[in-house]
């Protein structure tokens, strides 16, 4: 059940300090539409599990995984069965320049099945399996071992999005000197996302058109280049509104937002709210079972 529910935003309720949740949940009951930071990972045990998340409705067959991204709207139906919602706090993987490679899994919901991609089932299967067990675990380091098995899961959801981008007709590959170019433009994104950055420089840096460069870093990503850097500033704003000290104006402009209109505007396209209702969100939320052996 959503134990804390504002509009459609979720305050995800973490138990004892934790910056993890999981629940083994046999409830016949619908969960609205909403939305929360959380990084969310659903997997049925028994009977099959619908959710729709963005705009598109997943039929989860037993077993199968599907990973909401933060910030994404989702429901799910009443239905009967059994299944697993794993919940990790998405502030515990922003804001670190070495996970920044992964960041593009998060474009979309991750809809994993033994097919196409067998091994990739297999690894996200047992990460879910340990990471079941660890959080039932008395271990001081289970959180830690949680954190990294969800690492492990993502790394290897990005790296078969790789291999289907270089998979595509030749014309349309990601070659080894491109990866290069790309991955120093990122580079120098997140080290100047605050600043004026326009396509055309960014292009210039590669040594690309600006259509090409728009392409190449779109099939790379999965996400524009727009799109990356408007993730990475709203990340920024994101911790900034936590602080009420700082006017919301001056968040748009440390944020590297052109004005106030504009950022929120595209805060709202990306959070469901506005940055005066995130904030408020923030407040009111800092203000405010045993394991089943025999999973999978």
């Amino acid at each position: 059940m959503i134990k804390n529910l504002t509009g459609v935003y979720e305050t995800v309720e973490y138990e004892n300090k934790r910056v993890v949740m999981l629940y083994d949940n046999m409830e016949t009951e619908a969960y609205p539409v909403h939305w929360h930071n959380a990084v969310e990972i659903i997997i049925p045990l028994t009977n099959g599990f619908t959710v729709t998340s963005g705009d598109k409705e997943y039929q989860l067959k037993e077993k199968e995984i599907l990973i909401i991204p933060p910030g994404e709207l989702h429901s799910m139906p009443a239905q009967e069965g059994r299944r697993i919602f794993f919940q990790c706090d998405n502030s515990q993987l922003g804001g670190n320049p070495i996970l920044d490679s992964i960041i593009p899994v998060f474009s979309s919901s991750v809809y994993i099945t033994p097919e196409p991609d067998k091994d990739l089932y297999l690894v996200a299967r047992k990460g879910i399996l340990d990471i079941y067990s660890d959080y039932f675990s008395k271990s001081p380091v289970a959180d830690a071992r949680i954190y990294m098995n969800l690492l492990n899961m993502l790394t290897a959801v990005r790296e078969f999005q790789l291999r289907q981008t270089d998979s595509g007709e030749i014309t349309d590959k990601i070659s080894s000197d491109d990866s290069t170019k790309l991955k120093y433009v990122m580079n120098y994104i997140n080290h100047n996302f605050t600043e004026e950055l326009s396509l055309e420089s960014l292009a210039a840096i590669a040594g690309y058109s600006k259509f090409h460069f728009s392409r190449l870093f779109k099939k790379y990503n999965n996400v524009s280049c727009v799109q990356y850097i408007s993730s990475k500033r709203i990340k920024m704003a994101e911790q900034l509104l936590c602080d009420p000290s700082i006017s919301i104006t001056d968040i748009a402009m440390r944020s590297g937002f052109s004005s106030l209109t504009t950022f929120n505007r595209i805060f709202k396209t990306y959070k469901n709210c506005t940055p005066s209702e995130f904030r408020r969100l923030y407040k009111t939320s800092d203000n405010a079972m045993q394991p089943n052996v025999n999973l999978i």
